[in-house]
């Protein structure tokens, strides 16, 4: 690592820290899956993890009140549940997870949280836990003990749109708006992961799936210019406004992350996502391929 700070780190990089004790480095666990896929994430980080990491409970870490699912926590709530991983305002942060589709799902949600509470010194673990045990690095079960640090979050809702933002865009298009759902879901032809869910998409909304930007057989991010390309190719205008949103709010991070790979650190994230926005919206403005499902 340079004196510039990378997004994305390599498995290599990583162990050269660890192996060297790199202070003010704290390695985060933060996988998350949905229901269907019938894993539980701090289980198996107890039975499994980079040396040093530690855990971060999405699911848990989230505003409880909300009826919507990973609603964002206070600034307080948010301190507070990072500072007991140890971090600080100069810890440099790397975030994985464990998911063996992609290499990732849900470690660009937390490196998100930590920028929109204005962290800078956060990157990705490049291919995540899948590829570090596939280039042969160790894993333990030993869970290190960790002192509370002081960790300030400053919130910067201009980074997020609500459902009002997103009704109003509907007819007035301020903004393009992609969603990193799979294509059944966004088209409606597949059901959505939750059974009071049905699937469908928003007006003038843009389907990108989040695996599109990954390169799934060497489970790593594709590079800047081939993301590029892809936006391109989907009729998205990187020097145009753009908002992200998907089943609720976890893998549109990973297209906030590629929009940022390729040259735009000003996404948007609509946090309530489809979710939000099938609780919420009339009928008519929820579609399925061509026409609302009603």
């Amino acid at each position: 690592m340079t004196s510039k700070m990378s997004t994305l780190v390599s498995t290599k990089w990583l162990f050269e820290q660890i192996s060297q004790g790199m202070k003010n480095l704290c390695v985060v666990d933060s996988s998350w899956y949905l229901r269907s896929a019938k894993r539980n994430p701090f289980e198996e980080y107890k039975q499994k993890h980079i040396p040093g990491a530690l855990f971060y409970d999405l699911a848990a870490n989230c505003d409880k009140t909300s009826a919507y699912p990973h609603t964002i926590q206070s600034p307080d709530a948010f301190s507070k549940s990072i500072g007991k991983l140890g971090v600080s305002s100069d810890t440099h942060v790397v975030v994985y997870d464990a998911s063996d589709k992609a290499g990732f799902f849900s470690a660009p949600r937390l490196w998100w949280l930590l920028k929109f509470f204005g962290h800078k010194q956060v990157s990705i673990l490049n291919g995540g836990l899948v590829k570090w045990v596939s280039d042969g690095y160790d894993v333990t079960d030993e869970i290190p003990e960790v002192n509370e640090a002081q960790f300030v979050a400053k919130f910067h809702p201009e980074k997020l749109k609500s459902f009002d933002d997103m009704m109003s865009n509907i007819k007035e298009q301020e903004y393009q708006v992609m969603d990193a759902r799979s294509k059944g879901r966004f088209d409606g032809t597949s059901p959505e992961p939750r059974a009071d869910i049905k699937p469908g998409h928003m007006a003038n909304s843009i389907n990108l799936p989040y695996s599109t930007i990954i390169d799934i057989e060497n489970k790593l991010f594709r590079s800047p210019e081939e993301i590029k390309k892809i936006f391109e190719d989907k009729g998205i205008d990187l020097s145009k406004p753009l908002t992200a949103t998907c089943g609720s709010g976890i893998s549109a991070c990973i297209l906030i992350l590629g929009a940022h790979l390729a040259g735009k650190d000003d996404t948007f994230l609509f946090d309530g996502s489809w979710v939000e926005f099938f609780l919420r919206a009339k009928p008519e403005d929820i579609h399925s391929i061509e026409t609302p499902l009603g």
